[in-house]
């Protein structure tokens, strides 16, 4: 095969620019991102060598090898994992599919624009982009690679012009070697010299010491010859002796106790192992001993990745026996609303053979898993009753997680809410600050039967919401749902404490003191005398309401929309608007203020005909307002621009 020459795809293009020109203010990191993709390497060989043998090849001496090349600025990553094929080097390192170079790009620019105080080095870490960190100190990267169990080995390379090249080439034995071609100032004319021996031994203890493979080097030295006593032979040429190290201690960390490991190294060993780029927000770090044995070293990451939602993200944790890793990505584990947990179990009950089948029939995998999450939903309890501060940066990052847990348990059963429902936060009204469903209703003074929320994208919408008039009026605290999983995590729920939730926004507000009884009964007295006015409003409208009422929840506004308290709520609709299932309409109320001068004017219309096109155009436009209150588009916005001007021009 000739050499090919591909182009970059753009983005890909521009995050290469961004990696040379030092988006990083710690270049060294290149290190450890490339060592941590030499042991997945090797993890996938091992892994793949469980159920076929043949694929080792004979060699089951994992290994990563680094060459430091003064002469040659160069410095070579090596391993004997389990390689690349032509087309997976394509698709791994020269291709967005892979990289998630386009999202990183993408929050990066949101980052800049809503001037987020958020540093690249922060974010790139989440997308997935480790291999790029490379051109941070090199000037040309070179990979040759060959796939396990395959004969034909591939060479790629890139200057980070834009392109890269990849040609058939000989390769010995399995694996990949990277060859970076280091730019002068990390070649020996900087301050950081990565063809100095002692630099990358440095830098392969500090990031790398636990990688359980080993990580080798060789050392050459100059030395006077030795006499048989071992004295130095005085006046003998020096010799240069080579000495071949392993560089990393492999000791599992998690076998270790806990008491004689310090944060930093937990720090360091979670940053490697999970290819994070910040010390994790917490680390669980459990060793029990008796009818099952096994040893957990979780954490909880400082941020969530950007597809932890989506159907490409993959949770689970990592599986050991006996210190031997046997599967990456268990989801057996922990419940699926634990998924952002990273980390790994170490059980010598499990077999090294099990299958993924066998795994989810495990009686043992299920009392680890019963155990670990028992185990982190009472430190997260702690830390929301100790340490307010670090459970809100924890809820803001990870709280969707528990909420779509509690959504879930509708179809998953157990007893997930009772579990997490204490766990909760949400806006409020009070103070705009977060909120848990205990401390909303210890402090509901006892005529407040019900625990009342309210739906939008913001909280400044919510505030200005005519159906927050009267609950402002009376200092009646609201919980703000600002995610549109929130509403559904609120019907799972139902009631908290024996206090049912109501919405602010579906049927009436339901409030029982004597004022709002008085408020109440005055509006059924005007809805009984405007019977025939309020019914023909209805029929103006023409279908497009399920009814009409006077409202006893206004106070300065002239109208409002509500949902009838049985069906969907209007946020729901919106969410499943593109679904356009009956199953998810709303049957809306339009409620009108019987004190504001429209309520007047409609009368006055009505009066001068009910079929008069003034009439039927001010009813539309009243109903119009309240669909834009809500946040709905009309149906036809250049017809309610040009009755709106019509209007206007009267």
């Amino acid at each position: 095969m000739a050499k090919e020459t591909h182009e970059f795809q753009a983005e890909t293009r521009q995050l290469l620019d961004l990696m040379i020109h030092s988006i990083y203010t710690n270049h060294e990191i290149f290190l450890r991102e490339l060592i941590s993709n030499a042991s997945d390497a090797i993890d996938k060989l091992h892994f793949e060598g469980l159920t076929n043998r043949d694929i080792l090849e004979g060699d089951e001496n994992y290994e990563i090898f680094l060459v430091p090349d003064k002469e040659s600025c160069t410095l070579t990553i090596s391993d004997n994992g389990i390689g690349m094929t032509r087309e997976e080097v394509i698709e791994n390192i020269g291709t967005i599919a892979k990289s998630g170079t386009k999202a990183f790009l993408e929050e990066l620019k949101k980052a800049k624009e809503s001037n987020e105080d958020v540093t690249d080095k922060d974010m790139i870490g989440q997308f997935g982009v480790g291999f790029y960190s490379a051109f941070m100190v090199a000037e040309k990267v070179t990979v040759v690679t060959r796939k396990a169990g395959e004969s034909q080995a591939y060479k790629w390379e890139s200057t980070a012009d834009g392109s890269f090249t990849i040609e058939e080439c000989e390769k010995e034995k399995r694996g990949t070697s990277i060859t970076l071609t280091l730019a002068k100032d990390y070649a020996g004319e900087g301050e950081d010299d990565y063809t100095d021996p002692y630099t990358v031994e440095r830098l392969v203890k500090k990031y790398s010491d636990y990688v359980r493979y080993p990580i080798k080097m060789n050392f050459t030295f100059e030395e006077t010859p030795k006499d048989a006593d071992g004295k130095a032979i005085e006046g003998a040429e020096k010799v240069k002796r080579t000495e071949l190290r392993t560089l990393n201690s492999m000791q599992p960390l998690w076998t270790r106790s806990k008491s004689d490991i310090k944060e930093d190294e937990y720090n360091e060993f979670f940053k490697h192992q999970f290819h994070e780029w910040e010390n994790p927000m917490e680390i669980f770090h459990t060793k029990v001993e008796g009818t099952i044995e096994y040893t957990a070293l979780l954490a909880i990451p400082a941020h969530a990745p950007f597809n932890l939602y989506q159907t490409d993200y993959e949770p689970g944790l990592q599986l050991y026996s006996r210190h031997v890793f046997i599967m990456d990505k268990c989801k057996d584990l922990l419940p699926d609303y634990l998924r952002f947990m990273k980390g790994l179990v170490d059980s010598p009950d499990l077999s090294l053979n099990i299958s993924r089948e066998l795994l989810q029939q495990s009686r043992e995998l299920k009392t680890i898993g019963r155990a670990l999450e028992k185990n982190i939903l009472k430190s997260l309890a702690k830390k929301l009753k100790n340490s307010r501060e670090d459970y809100e940066k924890f809820w803001n990052e990870f709280g969707k997680s528990l909420k779509i847990g509690v959504y879930n348990s509708m179809y998953s059963g157990g007893d997930t809410i009772d579990k997490l429902k204490d766990l909760l936060l949400f806006t409020s009204s009070k103070e705009g600050k977060l909120v848990s469903l205990k401390e909303y209703t210890e402090r509901m003074p006892e005529s407040q039967k019900k625990i009342y929320y309210a739906t939008a994208h913001d909280k400044e919408t919510i505030e200005q919401l005519p159906q927050m008039e009267t609950l402002r009026d009376k200092g009646i605290e609201v919980l703000y749902l600002l995610d549109p999983v929130d509403e559904f995590t609120i019907e799972t729920l139902r009631e908290y404490d024996g206090k049912p939730f109501h919405s602010i926004s579906r049927g009436d507000l339901g409030l029982d003191d004597a004022e709002s009884e008085e408020v109440r009964k005055e509006a059924e007295h005007i809805q009984k005398e405007n019977d025939d006015f309020i019914k023909d409003v209805k029929e103006a409208l023409g279908g497009k309401v399920a009814d009409v009422k006077v409202s006893a929840r206004l106070k300065s506004s002239a109208v409002c929309l509500v949902a009838d308290e049985a069906g969907p709520s209007l946020s729901m609709e919106q969410t499943f608007a593109d679904m356009n299932n009956p199953m998810f309409k709303a049957k809306r109320i339009l409620e009108l203020n019987p004190h504001h001068a429209l309520f007047e004017k409609l009368k006055e219309l009505h009066a001068a005909g009910k079929d008069s096109a003034d009439f039927k155009e001010y009813c539309d436009l009243l109903y119009t307002q309240a669909l834009l209150i809500e946040g709905i588009l009309p149906e036809n916005p250049v017809e309610f621009a040009n009755k709106l001007a019509k209007l206007m021009a009267k």
